[in-house]
């Protein structure tokens, strides 16, 4: 599974970077707006250290536009995947900009058909929301499993990207499942390292370590 971090925050994500657990960035306008950045600037300074995928969103809502947005923020840098919304709109707009070689990356899935559209459109990555729609009462993960199904019957290549990955538990049942990738805030993904019987064990090898005296360097 690969890991993309959800945020706009250039120092999380070098932290993060800097521990070998990025394969990618996703961004939106509520992340940008948050970090206080124009949107172009933060987008290519992230492309500036980032290798993988960068997901940049459009703001627009009609599609010709959309796809004048999406051609904007593809000349960033070449790992640029145009995040549109999973409108007829945004379908027309996946459709011309995969067309033309972008990646695409269609956002705020919500149904198993949404993302079987997404995917005859070209979509390099779906993102089902899981979160919001455990805020509905709804099983987020049981959309997982079923785009998972639905690519695997008919052999498409669109990536299944879980997204509003809110816990722990959220990143491990997307990985059982068989999500492509996850994206998720920096604090759930270093939350992922954390076990108090890790802690616990720590203590006490620390413990005898010192009470023996042992020394490496």
């Amino acid at each position: 599974m690969k890991f993309f971090t959800d945020t706009a925050d250039v120092d999380a994500i070098r932290e993060l970077d800097d521990l070998g657990l990025v394969d990618g960035v996703t961004t939106n306008p509520s992340l940008v707006k948050k970090s206080g950045r124009d949107i172009i600037e933060v987008t290519k300074e992230i492309c500036s250290f980032i290798d993988g995928p960068v997901s940049a969103e459009v703001l627009a809502t009609e599609a010709d536009t959309m796809i004048a947005e999406g051609r904007k923020l593809a000349e960033i840098a070449p790992n640029i995947a145009v995040k549109v919304p999973l409108t007829l709109d945004g379908l027309k707009a996946c459709k011309v900009l995969s067309g033309e070689g972008h990646m695409v990356n269609v956002t705020l899935c919500f149904s198993a058909t949404q993302a079987l559209l997404a995917a005859k459109a070209g979509a390099s990555f779906i993102s089902p929301f899981i979160g919001r729609l455990d805020d509905m009462g709804i099983e987020g993960m049981e959309l997982i499993s079923d785009i998972r199904q639905i690519y695997d019957n008919y052999g498409f290549e669109t990536e299944i990207l879980a997204a509003s990955i809110r816990t722990v538990n959220h990143a491990k049942e997307a990985a059982l499942i068989g999500a492509d990738v996850m994206t998720a805030p920096p604090a759930v993904i270093k939350a992922m390292a954390a076990h108090p019987l890790t802690d616990k064990g720590l203590d006490a090898f620390l413990s005898d370590a010192s009470a023996a005296g042992l020394k490496i360097l």
